[in-house]
């Protein structure tokens, strides 16, 4: 089973899937909507925003 991965910031669908099985930390999710990229964590379709400190 594959599963599209949604913009956290819009929603919208991005240009990546994942499986059941797939494991990813600090990954850079750019949505080609917003043009926004943004950190996120995935394990068994969990998704989990990372906040990252302002400079």
């Amino acid at each position: 089973m594959m599963e599209w991965i949604n913009c956290p910031i819009c929603r919208s669908k991005t240009r990546t899937k994942i499986r059941i099985d797939t494991v990813l930390k600090n990954f850079p999710l750019f949505c080609p909507k917003c043009k926004q990229e943004t950190l996120i964590c995935v394990k068994e379709l969990n998704i989990s925003v990372i906040k990252e400190p302002d400079a």
